[in-house]
């Protein structure tokens, strides 16, 4: 089966391959080591003169592909580990998101930032961390986080040839050796793609809409809780699922979204509606994290249909070297499980 790092290099070279305009920039990527986790592996053997190998200056390196987007040309950074993101900052949030606003709408700034985010390698408290929530209230940026589900691959594709905002690109480390799924490779779960808009609106769908899955359980009955989960922690959401159902029998709908911002919300609100019980989940640190405004947005459009809601997370803690510590400081299936289990 295909794993996700091959999905990925394989949309990278598709890309190139289709556009001449696609650039590479970063550190540390070319052949023969093609990167950190090796998502560009054989770019710059293939393309060499559209991969460019830079100095370690995150901000210098975003600033120079903010020049070349804004020039007509597709940039793709890397950014080694999520954790420089806070390197970047100023460049992204003060000058790329903002620009098209700056400028009367007369110019685009169409730059895709990748970078591995999230622990459980031991790689200690700078180079853990789950920092997209950062930047996940910034106008003008969309942040994209790909699955197992669907095809990762075609959602980076598109985010570097459709998509003419800038575009942050979260790539779970530890979802690059894990193999794509789908109903053939996932038999117990029906899986339930949702585009995200109204029927009414079904003819403009575009890159500017991404899917959500919904998962629940081959004939089990009405579920009594919708779980949200990105990322690598859909698979532990996936994981908490089938434990749920085989041995407590509670069953859950899990809806996987690949855009956090800005959110798409309709998927979540569509399983709510039906179970009444909201739990999120998210490898990021659990103080003012992308779940609580999930269940913030939920409770405002649902009011009294909400019947509970809450959230499992990473203690607001460093992230430790030590791998028993890490793991007692990062969220687990055991801890999705136990608050489910509270719920109902």
């Amino acid at each position: 089966m295909t794993k996700v790092l091959d999905s990925l290099n394989s949309a990278l070279h598709r890309a190139f391959s289709a556009d001449e305009r696609v650039y590479l920039l970063g550190e540390d990527v070319l052949d023969p080591y093609g990167g950190a986790f090796k998502v560009t592996s054989g770019l710059s053997t293939t393309y060499p003169n559209r991969v460019l190998t830079t100095p370690i200056s995150e901000a210098g390196i975003v600033g120079v592909a903010a020049g070349m987007a804004l020039r007509g040309l597709f940039p793709v950074v890397e950014i080694m580990f999520g954790d420089f993101v806070t390197l970047i900052a100023d460049q992204l949030v003060n000058h790329i998101a903002k620009f098209r606003w700056m400028y009367n709408d007369q110019v685009r700034v169409p730059i895709v930032i990748r970078t591995p985010m999230g622990g459980r390698r031991g790689y200690g408290p700078t180079h853990s961390q789950t920092l997209e929530k950062l930047y996940l209230g910034v106008p003008g940026l969309r942040v994209l986080a790909p699955t197992t589900l669907g095809n990762p691959g075609e959602l980076l594709y598109k985010a570097i040839l459709e998509e003419d905002e800038p575009v942050l690109f979260i790539e779970n480390k530890l979802l690059y050796l894990n193999s794509i799924q789908n109903q053939d490779t996932l038999p117990e779960f029906n899986i339930t793609i949702f585009d995200n808009l109204p029927a009414s609106d079904k003819e403009k769908v575009n890159s500017n809409s991404t899917e959500s899955f919904s998962l629940t359980i081959q004939g089990a009955p009405q579920p009594v809780l919708t779980l949200v989960a990105y990322g690598h922690m859909a698979e532990l959401a996936r994981q908490a699922v089938n434990n749920l159902a085989y041995e407590f029998e509670i069953f859950v709908e899990l809806i996987v979204p690949t855009q956090l911002a800005p959110f798409q919300i309709e998927a979540v609100l569509a399983s709510v509606q039906r179970t009444g019980r909201l739990l999120v989940t998210e490898e990021g640190t659990f103080t003012m994290g992308w779940g609580a405004e999930i269940i913030a947005r939920t409770a405002e459009l649902l009011g009294a249909h909400l019947l509970s809601a809450n959230r499992v997370a990473a203690l607001d803690l460093p992230v430790p070297a030590s791998g028993p510590l890490e793991a007692s400081v990062l969220p687990s299936v055991e801890a999705i499980i136990q608050q489910a289990r509270k719920m109902v």
